[in-house]
Order: C-alpha cells, then sequence, then structure tokens
C-alpha cells in the first residue's frame, strides 16, 4: 500500500466515522485518538503550507464536515 493509499484510507475512515456517529473525533477516546490526532498532524502541516496540493482540497473538505459537527456548549 503506497502512502497516497494509506493518507486516503485514512480520510475515508474520519469522514465514514462522522457521517455514522454525526460527531468529530475525540482526543478523549482511545479508540478514536489516533485518528484525532491525525486530524491534527494534517491540519499543522496545511498551517505550513507543507501539505501536498492534491490533498488541500480533500482535507479542507474535511475541515468543513467538522465544522458541521462542532461541539456547541449547552450552558451558553
Amino acid at each position: 500500500m503506497t502512502q497516497e493509499e494509506r493518507w486516503l484510507a485514512k480520510y475515508n475512515e474520519i469522514m465514514a466515522f462522522m457521517a455514522e456517529n454525526h460527531r468529530r473525533q475525540s482526543k478523549y477516546y482511545m479508540e478514536e485518538r489516533n485518528n484525532w490526532n491525525w486530524m491534527r498532524h494534517q491540519q499543522k502541516l496545511m498551517g505550513r503550507g507543507e501539505l501536498k496540493a492534491e490533498r488541500v482540497e480533500l482535507f479542507e473538505r474535511l475541515m468543513r464536515v467538522c465544522e458541521e459537527y462542532k461541539h456547541v456548549n449547552q450552558y451558553k
């Protein structure tokens, strides 16, 4: 499996998780922590301009989906 295939597999895994559970990955659940770390690392790469050009559009789409499931403080 190439690096590109692994990246796309992780991307699809996270998108499927959000579609199924209607929420983002959590750093507090050990089974979700790996995917949460992957997303944070990709955000850092994108911020530094080191994310590959073909991945930027896909990752931006992932971040838009994440915004839909952003946690809202119920006690505001």
